[in-house]
C-alpha cells in the first residue's frame, strides 16, 4: 500500500472520548491526557484485597533510533469492542473484580502516558497476572496503530506491538510503505 504522508500528517482522531462502561469494565479510546487516578477509582472494590495498575508511556527511542513523537490512530468501532472483549475474558479467566483500559489517541508526546490499565481482585496474584494479560492482548489484538516519527522527519507506521519494525512512511509523496505490523 503507498502512502502520501508527510512527516507532519496526524491521523483523523475524534474529538471526545469513546467508552463503553459496564458495573465491572470500562474501556476508553480518548484523545486526551490519561488519568490514571481515575482508571484506579474505576476498579476500587471492598471485595478486592489488591488493585494493580500498569502505565505505559513513550519512550524516547527504538530499535536505537531516536524517536521524536509518536501518534495513535484506530479504527474506534472496532477497537472499543475488541477492547470490551479482551476485559470480559480477563476478568473471567482471572476471577477479578473489576478492569479499565483506556488508550490514548492522536499525539502522545515522549514521556507521557498511551494505555493506562487498571485491574482489581481479590487476591494480589489474580490482579498482577490479569494486568500484565490484558495489555499483552491489547497490543495483540486491538486494532490501534502507530506512527513512530524518529529525529530527522523519517516516520514508520507500527502495528501497536513491540518489537516489529513498520514500514517507512515517505516524505515527498509517496514511495513508502503504509501500515505494517
Amino acid at each position: 500500500m503507498s502512502t502520501t504522508e508527510p512527516p507532519t500528517y496526524n491521523p483523523s482522531i475524534p474529538s471526545d472520548p469513546i467508552t463503553k462502561t459496564t458495573p465491572t469494565i470500562h474501556v476508553e479510546l480518548t484523545p486526551h491526557n490519561l488519568d490514571t487516578l481515575s482508571a484506579t477509582r474505576f476498579v476500587r472494590s471492598p471485595s478486592a484485597g489488591a488493585t494493580v495498575l500498569f502505565i505505559g508511556t513513550t519512550r524516547d527511542s527504538f530499535a536505537n533510533q531516536p524517536v521524536s513523537s509518536l501518534s495513535y490512530t484506530s479504527y474506534a468501532p472496532l477497537a472499543i469492542s475488541t477492547l470490551y472483549r479482551i476485559a470480559n475474558e480477563i476478568l473471567t479467566k482471572h476471577a477479578c473484580t473489576k478492569i479499565a483500559i483506556v488508550h490514548k489517541l492522536g499525539e502522545c508526546p515522549i514521556g507521557e502516558e498511551s494505555i493506562v490499565i487498571a485491574v482489581s481482585a481479590p487476591h494480589r496474584q489474580a490482579a498482577w497476572r490479569a494486568g500484565e494479560e490484558a495489555l499483552e492482548e491489547t497490543k495483540e489484538k486491538a486494532e490501534i496503530w502507530k506512527l513512530e516519527r524518529f529525529e530527522g522527519g523519517e516516520g514508520v507506521w507500527r502495528a501497536n506491538r513491540d518489537g516489529k519494525m513498520g514500514f517507512r512512511v515517505d516524505g515527498g509523496g509517496g514511495g513508502g510503505e503504509g501500515k505494517g505490523g
